[in-house]
Parts: C-alpha cells; sequence; structure tokens
C-alpha cells in the first residue's frame, strides 16, 4: 500500500506539511506528529532504499558470477582456485556495507515503533519486557550492523573476508538474542510480578488511549438508581414523552412503501432523525428521501434511464411519536408534490439528482422533456435548471464523453445539444470520497429541510492508526470527528467544514489543499442547528470507554469493572441477542433545565444484564459535542434491557394477547426497546407492530413501557404511562368537566362528540368483520366498550 501511487504521495505530503499535536509519547518524548506523519514516511523510503540495494545486490552477484573463472590443475585435470573479478568482490562488498547501514537504520526505526506493538500482553504499548530487554537489544543490533558495514568496507583493501563474515556472525547472534532473552525476561521476572512491572505502562496505554478517542472530556455523573417515579416526574418530563419514537427504520419504510412511494419507480432507502423548531417547540422527527431507482421503471431503456427520469422527489416527514387511529404514522410532510403541515418543512425545491441511491449517468437540458412528478391522471415534465455537471460542448467533446463512458448512444443520440448537460457520481457517497479521499466518512449521511431546499449532510473523519500507546479498535487508535460535509440535492455542490479546527490531521490535510476546506462559521445557521454528534463516532468511543472508564492501572488489570454495550434477545430462540445501536432523542439529562437532542446508548456489565450506566453524546448549541456517563451504584440493582424484554415476554396478559394475535393470522413485530431515562430513574419503552398475513403494511397497535417492576401494554404511549403511573400523568387543562356522579351532567357538547365516537367506531368494527380482519375487530369493540363506559359515567 505504502507504493501506490496516491497513498506514497499522500505519505510524503503529511510528511512535508505536518502540524504537530502539541503532545509528546512518554517513552522517548517525540511529538505525536513524528509517530503519524514521520515515521510512515521515513519508513516508504527505507523501504524503497532496501528494494533497490536487494535488486542491485543480486543482479550484480549473478552478473560477477557468470564472469567467474575456475583454474583447472593441468595435470588432474581437476577444478581448482576460483577467481573471482577483483572489481566484482569490491562491488559487492560495496553495497552490502551500504545494505548493512540500511539495516541498521531499519532498527533504528523500530525502537519508536515499539510503542505501536501489542505483543500480546493485556494492553498496547511497549511493556516493561520491550524497553528493558528488546530496547536494549535493538541497540546492541543496530551497533552490530554498523561494525560489519565497517568491516565491509575495510574488507575492500583487504584479500581476506574471513574478518567480514565474523562480524556477520555477531549480527546473527545478536538477531539470535533479540529473541532469547526478552521471552525468558517475560517468563521468569515479568510474568510473576506483572501488576507491579506493568503498572507505568498500563497507565501510559489508558492516558493515550482515552486522549486519542477524545474520551478525556467525559463527563461522569453518579445516579442513585433508588428514585421512583411518579405521575408528577412524568408530567414534569413531558416533552421527553413527546418525543421518545415508536416507529423504527424498516416498519417505517415498509409503511412509506405503501402509502407514500406513489409510484413504482420511487423508492424510500433510509430513514433519518433530526429536530426541527415547529411551532416554537422543539419536535424530533424521522425524515425519508423519495427517490428514483432505475431499476424499477416499468419500461428499461436508455432514453427514460438516461434522458426521461433523472431524480427523485420530495420526501415523507412525519414526527416520530404520532401515530392514527388506523396504526399508521402521522405525517408533516407527504404526497406529490410534497404537502407540508407546517411552514418549517416546506419544500421548494423537491427535485433530488444527488442522493443515497443516485449511481447512473443522466443527461439533462435535452430536447427530451424530463420527468418531475405524477399529478392524478397527468405527469409534470420539468427540465434541469440546477448548476451541476458537465456540459457536452462541441461534437469533439461528445465524442469524448461517449468514449469515456463506452456509450455510442450519447453520440448518436438528436436529443442533446450543445447546452445538455451529464451528470454523474450522483451516489453521495462516491461524491464525497472523490473529493476527499483522504477523509472517512460516516455510514448514516442524512437529509436535512433548509430554506425549502434539501442538503444532504454527511460526517466526516481524520484516522490513523500510529497513535503511541492507543489501543486500537476497528483498526485505528485515533479518530476526530473533523469534518462536516454538505451536498445539495439538486446541484450537486459539495462543501466541506473544518468542523474541529485543533485537529493536527485535518490542519495538515488543509496546509496541503488550501481553499478546500471552509471554517465552520461559515456553514449557513439553519444548517448548524442541524448538525448532530455522528453514530460511528460515538459507537466507537462507547465501546472504547466500556474498558477505559477505569481509569486506574489495578482497575483496569483487573477488569473488575469493565462493561459491554447492552443487548436484546434475538426476534426467536434460535437467535443471538443483538447489540444494542446508539439512537438519537430529544430529553431532558439529569440535573439539565431543558430538553435537547442526544444520542444515547446503555451499558450492563460484562457477562451481566443488568444495567451499569448509559452514555450520551449532545447535539445542540454550545453543548454540542459534549459527551457524558450516568452510572448507576453497583450495589444495586437495575434491570437491563434483556430482563426488561424477558418480563415483557413472561407477562401473562401480554403473552395471552400476542398468542392471540397470532391464531389470527397476524405477524407480531417488536420494534427497538428504548432506554428513556427520567431524572434518576429510566423508563423502557417498546412499541409493537401488528402485520396481516396478507398485508404489507405494518401497524403500530401497542406501546408496551416497564418500570420498576411494573409492566403495561396499551393502545398509545399515554395510556401506558397512565396505566403505570396513573391519570394525571399528562398536564391537565386549565378548566376541567367534572364527571357525572360528582354533582354534574355531561356537557352536551362532550355527549355529542362520544356518540361520535362510539359511531365510528362500531362502523369501524363492522368494516373490519366484513373484511375478516379480527384483530382489528376486537379492538374496535374494545374501544367502543370505553368509549359507551364514558357515556354511561363509569
Amino acid at each position: 500500500a505504502a507504493f501506490s501511487g496516491w497513498n506514497l504521495g499522500e505519505t510524503f505530503l503529511r510528511y512535508f506539511y505536518q502540524v504537530p499535536f502539541g503532545a509528546a509519547d512518554p517513552i522517548f518524548g517525540r511529538d505525536i506528529a513524528f509517530y503519524v506523519f514521520t515515521m510512515p514516511a521515513l519508513e516508504a523510503v527505507s523501504l524503497l532504499a532496501l528494494l533497490v540495494l536487494i535488486v542491485n545486490l543480486v543482479g550484480a552477484a549473478l552478473i560477477y558470477l557468470a564472469h567467474t573463472r575456475v583454474e583447472t590443475n593441468k595435470r588432474t585435470r581437476k577444478s581448482g582456485k576460483i577467481e573471482f573479478p577483483t572489481a566484482g568482490r569490491t562491488h559487492l562488498l560495496s553495497l552490502g556495507a551500504a545494505l548493512l547501514l540500511l539495516v541498521a537504520w531499519k532498527t533504528y526505526l523500530a525502537m519508536p515503533n515499539l510503542l505501536l506493538i501489542n505483543d500480546g500482553g493485556s494492553f498496547f504499548g511497549a511493556s516493561y519486557t520491550d524497553l528493558n530487554a528488546v530496547l536494549p537489544l535493538l541497540w546492541v543490533q543496530m551497533a552490530a550492523a554498523v561494525l560489519a558495514a565497517a568491516v565491509a568496507v575495510v574488507c575492500i583493501f583487504r584479500k581476506s573476508s574471513k574478518l567480514f563474515l565474523t562480524a556477520m556472525g555477531l549480527l546473527i547472534f545478536t538477531a539470535a538474542a533479540g529473541w532469547i532473552y526478552p521471552a525468558v525476561l517475560q517468563r521468569f521476572s515479568v510474568g510473576p510480578n506483572e501488576l507491579v512491572k506493568e503498572t507505568p505502562f498500563i497507565r501510559h496505554n489508558i492516558e493515550a488511549t482515552r486522549a486519542a478517542f477524545n474520551l478525556n472530556s467525559v463527563e461522569e455523573r453518579e445516579l442513585s438508581g433508588a428514585t421512583a417515579l411518579n405521575a408528577a416526574d412524568i408530567r414534569e418530563n413531558q416533552r421527553t414523552i413527546n418525543n421518545i419514537r415508536l416507529w423504527d427504520q424498516q416498519p417505517l419504510l415498509d409503511v412509506f412503501g405503501q402509502i407514500q412511494e406513489i409510484r413504482t419507480y420511487y423508492e424510500f432507502q433510509s430513514v433519518d432523525n433530526d429536530r426541527y423548531l415547529i411551532n416554537g417547540e422543539l419536535r424530533q422527527v424521522m425524515i425519508s428521501p423519495r427517490e428514483l431507482n432505475a431499476a424499477s421503471l416499468p419500461n428499461r431503456n436508455w432514453i427514460n434511464e438516461h434522458l426521461t427520469f433523472t431524480h427523485g422527489y420530495g420526501a415523507a416527514v412525519g414526527p416520530v411519536d404520532k401515530v392514527t387511529p388506523e396504526g399508521l404514522p402521522e405525517l408533516f410532510v407527504k404526497d406529490l408534490p410534497p404537502t407540508a403541515t407546517v411552514p418549517e418543512l416546506k419544500i421548494d425545491r423537491p427535485e433530488i439528482y444527488f442522493g443515497e441511491m443516485s449511481n447512473e449517468r443522466v443527461y439533462v437540458n435535452t430536447k427530451t422533456e424530463e420527468f418531475s412528478h405524477p399529478a392524478g391522471e397527468q405527469n409534470v415534465f420539468r427540465n434541469y435548471t440546477g448548476e451541476g455537471g458537465l456540459p457536452i460542448g462541441s461534437t469533439l467533446e461528445q465524442l469524448m464523453f461517449a468514449t469515456r463512458y463506452a456509450d455510442l448512444k450519447l453520440l448518436l443520440s438528436e436529443d442533446l445539444t450543445a447546452e445538455s448537460r451529464v451528470l454523474k457520481t450522483r451516489n453521495i457517497r462516491e461524491r464525497l470520497q472523490k473529493v476527499a479521499p483522504y477523509l472517512r466518512f460516516d455510514n448514516d449521511p442524512y437529509l436535512v429541510i433548509s430554506e425549502g431546499k434539501l442538503i444532504w449532510i454527511a460526517d466526516a473523519y481524520t484516522t490513523t492508526n500510529r497513535y503511541p500507546y492507543s489501543q486500537p479498535t476497528d483498526g485505528i487508535n485515533y479518530i476526530r470527528n473533523a469534518v462536516k460535509a454538505t451536498v445539495d440535492a439538486y446541484h450537486g455542490a459539495v462543501n466541506l467544514y473544518a468542523a474541529d479546527a485543533s485537529d493536527p490531521i485535518i490542519q495538515t490535510y488543509a496546509r496541503i489543499f488550501p481553499n478546500t476546506l471552509k471554517p465552520m462559521a461559515e456553514m449557513p445557521e439553519n444548517l448548524r442547528a442541524h448538525m448532530r454528534y455522528p453514530e460511528d463516532q460515538f459507537l466507537l468511543q462507547a465501546r472504547v470507554f466500556a474498558a477505559y472508564h477505569m481509569n486506574e492501572p489495578q482497575e483496569f488489570y483487573n477488569q473488575e469493572d469493565r462493561w459491554t454495550i447492552a443487548q436484546i434477545p434475538g426476534a426467536s430462540e434460535k437467535e443471538q441477542p443483538k447489540t444494542m445501536e446508539p439512537y438519537y432523542t430529544i430529553m431532558k439529562l439529569p440535573e439539565e433545565q431543558k430538553e435537547e437532542f442526544i444520542l444515547m446508548l446503555p451499558f450492563t456489565p460484562q457477562r451481566k444484564d443488568n444495567l451499569a450506566a448509559w452514555m450520551v453524546a449532545r447535539s445542540d448549541g454550545e453543548n454540542y459535542g459534549k459527551l457524558a456517563a450516568y452510572r448507576f451504584p453497583k450495589q444495586q440493582l437495575v434491570f437491563g434491557p434483556k430482563q426488561i424484554v424477558a418480563r415483557i415476554t413472561q407477562d401473562p396478559e401480554i403473552s395471552r394477547q400476542l398468542t392471540l394475535w397470532n391464531q389470527r393470522g397476524s405477524r407480531v413485530i417488536f420494534g427497538t426497546l428504548m432506554v428513556i431515562p427520567i431524572k434518576e430513574s429510566l423508563i423502557y419503552v417498546q412499541p409493537l407492530y401488528l402485520r396481516a398475513e396478507s398485508g404489507k403494511i405494518p401497524e403500530l397497535r401497542r406501546v408496551i413501557v416497564a418500570s420498576d417492576n411494573r409492566t403495561a401494554m396499551e393502545e398509545t404511549l399515554d395510556k401506558s404511562l397512565a396505566r403505570l403511573f396513573g391519570e394525571e400523568t399528562k398536564p391537565q387543562p386549565a378548566t376541567e368537566i367534572k364527571p357525572p356522579g360528582d354533582g354534574q351532567t355531561t356537557a352536551p357538547s362532550d355527549s355529542t362528540a362520544l356518540l361520535e365516537q362510539a359511531r365510528r367506531q362500531y362502523e369501524s368494527a363492522l368494516e373490519a368483520q366484513r373484511a375478516g380482519d379480527w384483530s382489528k375487530y376486537g379492538e374496535e369493540v374494545k374501544k367502543l366498550g370505553e368509549t359507551l363506559e364514558k357515556m354511561s359515567g363509569r
């Protein structure tokens, strides 16, 4: 890899333009930049020189051997003295001396590399044995190589080579000692006293790993875990409750595919969670772009795929917590053209030419009209007026494009003009990687509605595996979310913003490629409001923090408080437990004054199922990028996700209802179990979907809520909370009508509304009966009974 065109050039550019880290390694005192930028360049030069010398040495030796003369004894006719060319001997000894000097140089480079290895111990980086056995022997080996090189030079002027052979024997002996002595020291000295001898080096590993993964700033807080929640607590945290996500990605994609794709060639591929200020209130929403899938066109041909059907259109957007009576998501933005029920989500430029699915090139501004969107029985056509792509230009340029894409139709088509443009690399991941190949991009770019336009935001990282003493995870041991990238879904314009100006790696690239990174202050304010802490980085940090929250060497060595990311059981007994994924939500953190958009993940003790802690990354305003870990007392049992799921499935009422649904031909789908912190305690929320065997639309039919030793499953989140904590969980209106029996009668308007509600429920039950949907029929009859009870005043 070091000699591939880009990597070799990048290696030397990083060396020449390097920016210091401002931190030194604890052994040799070198700046971290030496390991990240300088060492790769030195190793590349030494490897190149080694290859050149070996090729020259082998080639010269073969040539000189071909010209070697062997004297023959005339009397006995037997071979005698070998006459090797004098010039050849001098040449080979010179090459040998140079090779030995290079060996000495590579031995010297191996010394700092001790801080970048793991020889099988309990931590990464140089250990007691490395510094007290391997390092001294490396100095001896280097000296032996230099001595052998000097002897080779001396032998050029002497006929005998015995001294050189002696020097080479010494070099081989030191190399053998480099294998034997460290093993002996490790087994008989370090092994019996490992903790005592390795404590300073374990401390180096802890400090370096926490610094490299940016974990030193994690704010650790203790929770009592003993606070029992009541209705007042739920009421005070109503905004947190209102933003609990009840829709999982796959069920939601299935629903959108049935009710919002409109045409077969549209497809919803992903769902992103974001927040918008709607009517003055911060609301979490789910947004899914409606992209074009050329493979699903009814008539696939060159004109349709490249000239007519060129882009997706609009998005479906809805609150995470709202459900219609039919069990479907409520939507803020829906249909074609996209209609918004709230002004903050209005889309004026709904065309998606650049997206997550777009990968085929298309030609715009041609004589063929571009399909825009369907409108009733008619189709709307509208040509591209954006700034993306390259102009086709003259016939010669058209010929070059046809040759480049091996597309003869591009040259023969009469629909193309000099003003036509070709849009290529429309997949935003591929587009970003080509613009900035030196960055590592997050797996989940997300769509934002900004001033009526659709803009993609992607997180990018700078990484390395050369941070001394830092423990590697997924092949890297340093990461920073150094760049925020945006891609205009219509124009394709890419902007890169330096999100972490303190990162030395991105500073180095900014010097290599000037004017490619914009300061964060230049990102439009309405886009900055939608920045969120990246999920890939948070998951990586959480995995590292599960071990490195233990910052004392003895505790770390014993691994007595190691955590793991919480798991939940598989969908069936045969499936292995699944590790929970981070999820975004809006909530009020303990001791904070208002709700905020966070990314969250719970931990359990290693090989245990109870909850140990939960970790959050904050995304709003001045708190952006702050990490916090909330610990529960070790001596107290706090139920973890796997235990909660077991209690849910063992609940007699829930088990009976699930059995009933399965017998009626419906498939029960459990949604993601979410851990929702409220004050010093927790509630668990899990949505439950039903899908008829003959249907494709999953319906949200129940919401399960668990807290302490109690579990409730009702039609809505509010009802489940009310069952657990009492009816007064919702904020009460200023005036309240007393129920009948307290000296009051039901107001006429209320009676009319209840009567109308009962009528609708009765008609819905009859409709379900006619359709054979007995699950829905039972639900509607139950709702009707509740309505009749309200009317009777019970």
